[in-house]
């Protein structure tokens, strides 16, 4: 998995820090935070994993052990610990010929995965209830390429340079009426049959 290392992303290498996050609470929080750039508390980042504030402190305490957020200063008398992330995404960069790493790897993909497929699931379900306008625009497309490596760098680069202008945590405070947060999914790896 590869997201922004080069745009304030941070780098995950080591498979305990993979460990250590493949949790869907821990991964919320740091998704809300680079997604954001929030600065919060754990009572409010309880209300946003469903969690109590308590289990949530402790989460933030150890995505802060890896640094993966840190706190951050007071927003007011100092008596309330506010956090916030360390960098705007993260890329999941480990050895995959170290077997420990691979499976950190694959087990901190998998919660990613599912955290992705259940918002399109929920997307599927509401969208009779969505505007028209939003209805026809939303899309789940798959399609077969035939590329090299090099090809598929490339398009990659390209994806990535089209969305960049639209990134949510840049663009919040200045999208134009009507815009709304839009997820947006790119899976491309070579297919293990050749047909």
């Amino acid at each position: 998995m590869s997201d922004g290392a080069g745009r304030g992303g941070v780098r995950i290498s080591d498979p305990q820090v993979m460990r250590a996050l493949a949790h869907p609470a821990r991964i919320a929080i740091v998704e809300y935070l680079n997604n954001t750039g929030a600065v919060v508390t754990a009572t409010e980042t309880a209300e946003l994993v469903g969690l109590s504030p308590s289990a949530t402190s402790y989460h933030l305490r150890e995505l802060a052990k890896y640094g993966l957020v840190e706190q951050a200063p007071s927003r007011g008398d100092g008596r309330e610990r506010v956090w916030r992330s360390t960098g705007s995404a993260l890329r999941v960069d480990a050895d995959l010929d170290e077997p420990a790493a691979a499976a950190a790897t694959v087990a901190l993909v998998e919660v990613f995965l599912e955290r992705d497929m259940e918002r399109a699931r929920r997307w599927i379900k509401r969208q009779p209830a969505e505007s028209e306008e939003w209805r026809d625009v939303g899309s789940l497309d798959s399609q077969k390429l035939l590329l090299t490596a090099d090809e598929l760098r490339a398009l990659h680069e390209k994806i990535r340079a089209l969305t960049e202008p639209y990134r949510f945590r840049e663009r919040r405070d200045d999208a134009p009426d009507g815009a709304r947060a839009v997820h947006v999914n790119f899976m491309a790896f070579p297919d293990d049959a050749n047909t």
